[in-house]
């Protein structure tokens, strides 16, 4: 059995789905989840990574774990999940635990309970996601706009599906035992060339405006900490060449290339209508 923790996320709502599909036997965790959340014959159970103890029925005859980093404790998560009988842990950490570590310290944190926890481990480190764009539907089904900032600066933002799906094979195989793998899409995409893809993907014109920093810091301050906040701004807008770069590890771990953002654009069209 398998649990995925995330469950109701983009990344883990695809995860819990390929692993059903596949037969095997799934247990979808999350803080707020039921069963008419997940696939029929699916176990949906409710708790929170912030408290550990919580766990213990969840992981109960798991022998692998899917991880979000979530919460504060992940030393005491993972001794959860060793009890249980977990011997198998994958994390899904943060480019930005690589690239920033200064930044991305809880990431980094998980990371390091998972190389010592005695399991066999994967780490997988996406940088954006392309769901990210989720944050416009409101104003593209209302207005058909959609604002960010730096507008014409590119990052390869992967399909969270294809993290899901790396995911999904690196629980099934031992293969991957102790690797890294930074999780990408197939080519660098601006905010602006996004915006263009979920138009093309509605078939009408969506508006883009260019944000300025201080702007989307002022909006992305209410949700996030401050330092998280000016880490996030300054990948957007002078990210390193490592974060400009595509990854090979998709395709290393799929045996095909990663999906392109406009291809993700055609298959949510239905959130921004």
């Amino acid at each position: 059995m398998i649990v995925v923790t995330g469950a109701t996320g983009n990344v883990g709502r695809a995860l819990v789905r390929l692993l059903d599909k596949e037969g095997v036997s799934v247990t979808a965790v999350a803080r707020h989840i039921d069963e008419a959340q997940v696939p029929p014959g699916v176990r949906a159970v409710a708790a929170d990574l912030a408290e550990p103890d919580g766990l213990r029925g969840a992981f109960e005859g798991a022998e692998a774990l899917f991880l979000l980093t979530a919460g504060e404790r992940p030393y005491d998560i993972l001794d959860v999940a060793k009890a249980a009988g977990v011997r198998k842990v994958v994390l899904v950490s943060s480019q930005g635990a690589g690239t920033r570590p200064e930044v991305y310290a809880q990431p980094r944190r998980f990371e390091a309970a998972v190389r010592e926890s005695g399991l066999d481990w994967t780490i997988l480190r996406p940088g954006g996601l392309d769901s990210n764009a989720f944050a416009w539907a409101e104003s593209i089904r209302a207005e058909r706009t959609a604002a960010a900032p730096f507008g014409d600066v590119g990052l390869p933002f992967a399909d969270p599906d294809d993290v899901a799906e790396v995911a999904a094979t690196v629980l099934r195989e031992d293969a991957h035992t102790g690797a890294t793998y930074v999780l990408t899409g197939p080519a660098p995409t601006t905010p602006r060339a996004r915006a263009a893809a979920i138009a093309a993907a509605l078939g009408e014109p969506v508006t883009f405006t260019e944000q300025s920093r201080a702007e989307a810091h002022e909006l992305m301050a209410r949700f996030m900490p401050l330092p998280l906040v000016e880490g996030t701004l300054t990948v957007l807008g002078t990210p390193s060449e490592e974060e400009q770069r595509v990854s090979p590890d998709v395709e290393r771990v799929l045996g095909r290339a990663p999906g392109t953002f406009a291809a993700w654009a055609e298959r949510n069209a239905v959130a921004f209508r």
